[in-house]
């Protein structure tokens, strides 16, 4: 067990772990903290549409997490998906189980914003927009990413 990165040391065997998307949430989590600790925010034009669309969409309560749907009978309903509360009453999905690539996009786009410093890590799958994440997500047209924010489902606190 020579040469572990700290993802091999948090998950060195937990089956469990890895059934709830540790691995990934471990990467992204870093990520995340390396960059915001660097203290650089990217500017817009640098992001894609994607990353906007997540971005615009938190530009509220700024909560976002990362998680699946473990008993999904489909696979691609089981796929890491970005949540973001819009209020304290309602979250859009960014899932699509008929296109996973849609789903996989927003991920994207969310790693995009991880790697732009302009997410936070706290624990699990919780994150959260960065102080700097807020008031650029304030300066984003709603037409600009309504396209991509139609994609998303909403869902309110008892749906």
């Amino acid at each position: 067990m020579q040469n572990l990165n700290p993802v091999d040391n948090y998950l060195h065997g937990s089956w469990e772990a890895l059934g709830q998307g540790a691995p990934l949430l471990v990467a992204l989590a870093q990520l995340c903290s390396d960059t915001w600790a660097k203290g650089a925010v990217s500017p817009m034009n640098s992001l894609s549409p994607a990353a906007q669309a997540i971005l615009y969409s938190a530009r509220g309560r700024g909560i976002i997490e990362i998680r699946a749907v473990n008993s999904a009978f489909d696979a691609a309903a089981r796929i890491l998906a970005v949540y973001v509360e819009i209020d304290e009453d309602h979250t859009l999905v960014f899932r699509d189980q008929r296109n996973p690539e849609v789903t996989l996009q927003f991920l994207e786009g969310f790693r995009e914003l991880c790697a732009n410093g302009l997410i936070i890590h706290h624990i699990h799958r919780d994150f959260s927009l960065s102080p700097g994440a807020f008031e650029l997500a304030r300066t984003i047209d709603r037409s600009v990413v309504q396209e991509l924010i139609d994609q998303a489902t909403e869902f309110g606190l008892h749906d």
